[in-house]
């Protein structure tokens, strides 16, 4: 898959994770059943410091957006402190803001504005792809969630390309 698909699945996979929490009330988004577990709101800012993570390291080196999210929503965080997370509209913006950033990135590398573009191109694929793979993982995990708390399993996911692995959504190497 070029940059161009890869995008597209990129937003296919946030719309995704989108249909999962939208419409839930925030109480329930923050909520987790235990101390030693994640709730919703933990998944989602978890998906989204990956993303920057992975971005920032990988292809920037780039400041941290937010110091106390890296932390928070780190899975070397143990569970029992992730607790108190942040309202929801923060977390919202966060994942706004790193999609933002990363759609950025991919418009400058295809457009050829970035040294080595071209090198750079197959650099970020296969990132692009691993944050991709990670935002349907947890995907998984937040559907279950939806149905522990009363709202159904997960709606159809968007994506026409990707296929059932061991229970996750991913998208086919070839």
């Amino acid at each position: 898959m070029d940059l161009d698909q890869l995008r597209e699945e990129y937003d296919l996979a946030r719309g995704y994770t989108q249909r999962l929490y939208e419409g839930l009330p925030e109480a329930e988004v923050l909520w987790r059943p235990e101390v030693n577990s994640s709730g919703i709101g933990w998944h989602l800012g978890h998906q989204a410091v990956v993303n920057h993570f992975m971005i920032r390291n990988l292809l920037d080196a780039e400041v941290s957006l937010n110091p106390a999210f890296d932390a928070l929503f780190d899975a070397a965080n143990p569970e029992a402190n992730r607790g108190d997370l942040p309202p929801l509209v923060d977390i919202v913006a966060y994942r706004n803001t790193i999609a933002e950033r990363t759609h950025t990135r991919i418009d400058a590398i295809l457009k050829g504005e970035r040294s080595a573009s071209r090198q750079l191109a197959h650099v970020l694929g296969p990132i692009l792809l691993g944050i991709i793979h990670h935002e349907y993982q947890h995907d998984c995990w937040i559907g279950e969630m939806r149905a522990t708390l009363g709202h159904g399993g997960p709606p159809k996911v968007l994506s026409k390309r990707v296929q059932q692995v061991d229970g996750y959504w991913v998208l086919p190497l070839t």
